[in-house]
């Protein structure tokens, strides 16, 4: 059997978490094969953590094997047994990310993987790109417990920073998406959206209807999103759900900037959040 095969066979519901694969190889509902790692539980939370998982999406350009991504599953798994896993067009995942659009689908079946191990509850976390993708992926599906989100836009098609800018040209132009799978190692989808897909300030509001709590993250030095995004997600939940907001002083943006102490915090709040 090819590692491919090996990764798609499920664990049963019977699976004990820590004794679970270490990597797998997922398909999403349209067909995509999607590199996820485990990481179980360790440390002084350990025993708490057997039934807890956190899955983590990644931002822009991350993958499964960035260091950024590591570091942060190490810490989260203090509290919890972690998923970590590349989104499509990333790493040794397959597609052509559409930049957070079809990313619901990757987020989804790394959740149902974390499930098929055995882990009876599922919160998720996500950075910058990652964090629309899994405020929106909580609207859509629901079937997690809670969800934080990490120098996440609040709106698409924002261009008010030279970051932004910077990134709208290697999405939207030939040559652009030539540098991103030469220089970001990210293979980019060269079809425009056919429909907007639900920003990700109109998803915040949906999770009260599924009774799903929201951390917003955001650092006050962010080059990428100013305050108004993290201010507009934290608002549009608040209104009839539970949202926490958290301006960092001096965090620039997404897990590449994010230090022990902060993914610490969010952990905690991860496993506390009901």
């Amino acid at each position: 059997m090819d590692a491919a095969a090996k990764g798609l066979t499920r664990t049963g519901t019977d699976a004990r978490p820590w004794n679970a694969p270490a990597e797998a190889i997922l398909l999403t509902s349209d067909g995509v094969r999607i590199h996820a790692a485990h990481r179980p539980a360790g440390g002084p939370g350990a025993a708490a953590g057997r039934d807890l998982a956190v899955v983590v999406a990644h931002g822009f350009s991350g993958a499964v094997e960035r260091p950024a991504l590591q570091r942060a599953a190490g810490v989260l798994s203090h509290y919890a047994g972690v998923v970590i896993f590349s989104f499509r067009g990333h790493g040794r995942s397959g597609g052509r990310s559409t930049v957070g659009d079809r990313e619901v689908e990757d987020l989804q079946a790394a959740v149902e993987w974390a499930r098929s191990l055995g882990y009876r509850r599922i919160v998720t976390v996500g950075f910058s790109m990652g964090g629309a993708v899994v405020v929106r992926h909580a609207a859509l599906y629901g079937g997690v417990a809670a969800v934080a989100t990490v120098s996440a836009p609040a709106r698409w098609y924002y261009r008010g920073t030279a970051p932004m800018r910077r990134l709208h040209w290697v999405v939207m132009r030939p040559l652009g998406r030539v540098v991103g799978r030469l220089g970001l190692r990210t293979r980019i989808d060269p079809q425009e959206w056919t429909q907007i897909p639900v920003p990700p300030v109109e998803a915040a509001a949906l999770l009260a209807e599924r009774g799903i709590p929201l951390l917003v993250v955001h650092g006050d030095s962010d080059p990428y999103f100013p305050l108004d995004h993290p201010r507009s997600l934290h608002l549009a939940a608040a209104a009839k759900g539970s949202s926490q907001l958290w301006i960092e002083p001096g965090f620039g943006h997404a897990e590449n900037a994010a230090d022990e102490a902060l993914l610490e915090r969010v952990g905690e709040w991860l496993t506390g959040a009901r």
